[in-house]
Formats: C-alpha cells, sequence, structure tokens
C-alpha cells in the first residue's frame, strides 16, 4: 500500500489522453488559437475549449509536482478579468518532471483537456489542464500572484444546486455561481493560488500524507475538534482536503482538533480522493489541540456491556494485537460481550483457501490477557471461502468474544456458513434453533457481504440474543463533490435488503417473546439518520441507542474530514425501556494519526 502522497497520486492520475474513459471532450480539435486562462477555464465547470488546441497561453508558475503519474504545473494569469466565475488558474500536464518553476513567467500550446479523476463512471468533476504542453520560459523570478484567501466569509452556506435533470443530475454544465454554492466557489478558483489561516485539522493524517481542515470553526463543530455529518443536507461546506508539495518526510501528523497555525497556501487541485483539495507550497506550523484517547467507565455488578468493534483487518501477521487488546481491557473496561468485524483468517489476505480463524482470534485473546484483561471465550461461523467481501483472500466475518466470568454461551450445534439459524419457543421463551448461527445466509441480501452472526448469551439468569452485522460498505457511492448533485448512493440498495432481512429476523424473535432482550451491533456502515437505519428499527422492534447521545457526540468515523456514526448498538423494547441503559462511542481511533482501527468502538451497558 502506497505510504505517501507522491505514491497515492501516482494512482490518482494519468494523463487523460491516454484514457479515453477518463477524458470528456465536447468538441472536435481546433486550429490553435491565443486565449487567456479564464478563456479557458470558462463560467462553467467544462471549458468551451475542451478538445481544442491552444496557442501562447500566458501565466506565471504557482506550484511544481514532480513526483507520481501526475506531474506538472499550475501557471496563473497574474491579470485577472472581473467575473467571478472564471478561475485564472490551470494545470499543464507534463507527463514527466517539469522544467518550468515556481515564479516564472511562461507561455503554454497544448489541447485543453477535461480530466476526470477515477474515470467517468465514478461521476467525479473534471478537472481542466493543458495537455501535450510546449513549454517556453519568458523569465524567471516573478512574484506569485496573491493568493486567494479562503475563510468562513467567503465560502458559502449553501453546498451546491441541484444538478440538471436534463442531464441526469449533473452540474457540468450549470452557469457557475460561487457566491451562492460552495463547490461552486471552489471550483471557480481551481488551479488558482489560494490561502487558508489558522485552521483547525478536522481529518487526521493519514497514510497518504493528507489531511483535511475546516475553514469555518463553528460548522457543526463537536467538543472535540471535529466537523460532524449530522443529515444529508449538512455537508459541512468549510471542509477542505490539504496535500503538499514538499517532502512526505516534513508532512505534519495532526489529530482532529489540532490546527495548522499560520497560513497554508498553494494551488486549488481536484482529485478522486476528496474533491477540492489544496497542493500546500507552504504549510501552516501544527499546533496540538490536546487530543486524548477516551476511556469508557466499567460496567457495575448488575449491568451487561456489549460492545462493538471493527478491528480493520485483523490476521495473525499484524502487529496491532497488543494495541488492540490495550484498547479492549483499558479504553473499553472489558466489557462481557465484545463483537469483533473484520477478523480475518488465518492466513490473512493470502488466498488459499483457508477460511479459520482460531489462530487470529486466539492471539488477541491472549493478548488480552498479557493486558491484564480476562480470558475471553469466543464464537463464531467460518465463512465459505471469499463469499463474504472484503479484501481478497481475507475471508473476513464477525466473531463474539465473551468473558466466562460473568456471561455463560447457549451453544446449540449446527452452524455453518450456509445454515440458517431460526427462532423457536423454549419454555415459553425465544430460542435459537442454531448458536452460535447465521441468520438468512442464503437470501440474496447478503450476496459478497457479510452474514450476520447471531448467539444467545445468559447473564444473571436472563437471555440476550446478540446479532453482529457488518452490512455492505459505501463503496461506489458517488462523492460528495460528485458533478451529479445530489449524489448517487447506490450502495443502500443492498444495505435496505439486509436492514430488512436482519428486522424480520427480531420481529420472529419478539412474536416468539415479546419482552425478550435482543442486541443488534456492528459496523452498519450507514448513518443513525440513514433510510438503511430506519428499515432496522422497523415498527419499533429495535432502537439505535446512539441516538440517546447529543446529536454533536454521534460518530464513530471521520471520513473526508466529516465526523459520522458507521458503527451502532440498535436494542429491542425491552431494554430501551429498562433502567440505566448508557451507551457510549469511545473515541480512541478515527480522530488520530497513529490510529490502529479507523472505527471507534461502541459500548452499552444495561440491566436486562
Amino acid at each position: 500500500m502506497p505510504t505517501t502522497s507522491s505514491a497515492r497520486l501516482a494512482a490518482l492520475t494519468v494523463a487523460a489522453v491516454c484514457s479515453a474513459a477518463s477524458t470528456v471532450v465536447l468538441s472536435a480539435p481546433a486550429h490553435a488559437q491565443s486565449v487567456r486562462v479564464h478563456d479557458i477555464q470558462g463560467t462553467t465547470r467544462i471549458s468551451p475549449y475542451a478538445g481544442r488546441q491552444v496557442a501562447d497561453v500566458t501565466g506565471i508558475v504557482t506550484g511544481v509536482r514532480s513526483y507520481g503519474s501526475s506531474k506538472g504545473f499550475w501557471m496563473q494569469d497574474p491579470s485577472p478579468d472581473a467575473d467571478p466565475a472564471t478561475s485564472e488558474g490551470v494545470f499543464v500536464f507534463t507527463s514527466s518532471a517539469p522544467k518550468a518553476a515556481v515564479g516564472d513567467a511562461v507561455t503554454v500550446s497544448g489541447t485543453v483537456t477535461e480530466y476526470v479523476p477515477g474515470g467517468t463512471s465514478s461521476g467525479n468533476q473534471s478537472l481542466t489542464e493543458i495537455t501535450r504542453p510546449k513549454v517556453t520560459v519568458v523569465s524567471s523570478g516573478n512574484p506569485v500572484p496573491a493568493a486567494v484567501t479562503v475563510d468562513a466569509a467567503s465560502v458559502p452556506g449553501r453546498y451546491a444546486p441541484d444538478g440538471d435533470s436534463a442531464a441526469n443530475g449533473s452540474v457540468n454544465g450549470l452557469p457557475l455561481r460561487p457566491d451562492r454554492y460552495a463547490l461552486d466557489f471552489y471550483e471557480s478558483l481551481e488551479g488558482m493560488n489560494v490561502r487558508v489561516a489558522d485552521v483547525r485539522v478536522v481529518g487526521a493524517t493519514d497514510p497518504y500524507t493528507e489531511l483535511w481542515v475546516t475553514v469555518k470553526p463553528d460548522e457543526n463543530r463537536n467538543r472535540r475538534g471535529g466537523t460532524v455529518y449530522g443529515s444529508y443536507a449538512a455537508q459541512n461546506t468549510g471542509r477542505l482536503q490539504i496535500q503538499s508539495l514538499g517532502r512526505a518526510a516534513d508532512f505534519p501528523e495532526a489529530n482532529v482538533g489540532d490546527t495548522l497555525a499560520g497560513a497554508t497556501a498553494g494551488p486549488l487541485d481536484y482529485n478522486q480522493y476528496g474533491g477540492y483539495t489544496l497542493v500546500a507550497r507552504e504549510l501552516g506550523a501544527l499546533e496540538s489541540g490536546g487530543l486524548h484517547r477516551e476511556t469508557t467507565r466499567a460496567q457495575l455488578r448488575g449491568e451487561l456491556a456489549v460492545a462493538t468493534y471493527n478491528v480493520e483487518n485483523l490476521d495473525p501477521s499484524d502487529d496491532t494485537f497488543a494495541a488492540h487488546a490495550e484498547a479492549i481491557v483499558r479504553h473499553l473496561s472489558s466489557p462481557d460481550i465484545v463483537s469483533l468485524e473484520e477478523i480475518q483468517d488465518n492466513s490473512g489476505a493470502t488466498d488459499d483457501g483457508t477460511v479459520a480463524a482460531d489462530e487470529t482470534v486466539g492471539r488477541l485473546i491472549d493478548a488480552i490477557v498479557a493486558a491484564g484483561g480476562p480470558r475471553y471465550d469466543w464464537r463464531g461461523v467460518d465463512p465459505a471461502d471469499k463469499t463474504d467481501g472484503g479484501e481478497p483472500g481475507g475471508n473476513i466475518r464477525q466473531v463474539f468474544l465473551f468473558n466466562p466470568g460473568r456471561v455463560s454461551f447457549t451453544d446449540r450445534p449446527g452452524g455453518d456458513a450456509t445454515t440458517a439459524t431460526g427462532v423457536t419457543e423454549v419454555r415459553g421463551k425465544a430460542a435459537l434453533t442454531v448458536s452460535p448461527g447465521r441468520v438468512d445466509p442464503a437470501d440474496p441480501a447478503w450476496a459478497n457481504s457479510r452474514k450476520p452472526l447471531a448467539g444467545e448469551f445468559v447473564f444473571r439468569g436472563r437471555t440476550v440474543v446478540v446479532v453482529a452485522n457488518h452490512f455492505n460498505s459505501k463503496g461506489g457511492d458517488q462523492g460528495l463533490t460528485s458533478q451529479y448533485q445530489p449524489p448517487a448512493r447506490g450502495s443502500e440498495t443492498q444495505r435496505h435488503l439486509q436492514a430488512k432481512a436482519v428486522n424480520t429476523f427480531v420481529r420472529q424473535i419478539l412474536d416468539v417473546q415479546k419482552n425478550a432482550d435482543v442486541v443488534v451491533l456492528g459496523d452498519i456502515n450507514d448513518f443513525e439518520f440513514s433510510t438503511t437505519t430506519r428499515i432496522l428499527e422497523g415498527d419499533g422492534e429495535l432502537w439505535s441507542a446512539v441516538k440517546s447521545l447529543p446529536r454533536s457526540e454521534r460518530y464513530s468515523y471521520v471520513y473526508q474530514g466529516n465526523s459520522q456514526a458507521l458503527d451502532q448498538i440498535l436494542v429491542s423494547p425491552s431494554i430501551r425501556r429498562g433502567d440505566g441503559v448508557e451507551y457510549d462511542s469511545v473515541h480512541l481511533n478515527a480522530e488520530f494519526h497513529d490510529q490502529i482501527s479507523d472505527h471507534d468502538p461502541q459500548v452499552l451497558r444495561f440491566r436486562p
């Protein structure tokens, strides 16, 4: 996996001229003509010169990218026009290390191209470029055009216009209104030298040396410094990705809540991994916000503590077992039951037919003991090889850890990859026919996705049915900066079917025993306000307990600077109506650059 911005950009951009699938050409090539940068950029997202030859385009070089596949430089016209919709900057794609330097006055001739990072099927907007360039350096050492300040006052509060219904919802052909919409504002600065100052980090530095900041410090802020994603109508317009034109080793290791003090300035780019990105020629100084990993309290004698924790493709070759054990023992205070998601088989990503995960789970249990925790027992059902999605060869699945000193597991044989557990009545109470067992694994809803794992636990004489889930991912959805507005969320279709299947299973339990204690938990891969969650909740069969938290605390994951809830614990009415129900989203991973998982665990305490 690449570990630098250079390596990531190598995957990000290839020459538009080499990939027709990634190129928008709206007109036939014409004879070269002399134009200005703002003429090339035009007043919509698509250049009026796309596909045409241009000659002697003048500008000052504002940034040079000499690494990755997207080698080239940005140039800007120092004599702007009066139209705020037309950008004065443009990227010149050279394919090899450019010879131009910052401050050079240049003339460029070449082909205007609309390059779509990620390909046209991604739905991304396009980046206006000049390709196959002939570059002439006229002079050197010129002052770089003054950076445009991007701040709370300049970025509009509305995110994007609705797309043109006649163009399948695309905004490409709409006139830019930079005074009204945030995406139009950023587009009007594409390729230009921009500047932010004293900005708060809302997405920690990742392995690709990039982070996210906000220029709107009060926009949906939470107490830990993040920006909460609370609805599809709250797109958090102040978020901006930061990369650097400097050495990867010099990039700051920032956590959420830190500050890039002073100026961060450079060209405004657009890429497939976050849309509008300030590629910094000058980086602000990192100032710590003092963020600490959270610790939840220990459960009381009469409380059952149930947790969900996505351990991000854990396999025996990983070096994170001690850190995960520390998280479970110290920060989660050794819950009685832990649903683990993304447990890989014993050979990890090696595609060799292995499906057993006893070595993976055993190493974690031993590490927990070494960290001072209990010796957990565990239950799981191995998937059939290559049927449950995730990293190829990894055969990820959910497993239950449980503390046998506090909880017992009711074993009912017969569970395997293809056998469905059902619901029966035993002495007037609901019981599973197979425990542990999978919920309706033959349902098409679970095609190439993790099947739910159900198990019966007994705590102080009371049976609790727990259903561990890992719904299909949001991969393939159009990004928030898509050319299609509002963006399509095609992955929801399968999650809706999965939610319906789990809700149906819970209803079967409640039909047998109205007051049954049922906990449905895991990586739902969707938000607490989503249709997926509403289908899971049904007609009151379940309730997502994250909703008991203040809105600013409802998050377990940080994506593109948005703090959002993907991991949830839902409970049946008997638990919701009970005394002392307490929910905690334990923030120990998602906000930190040195995270051991990209998910924060969730803990529910209640008295069965």
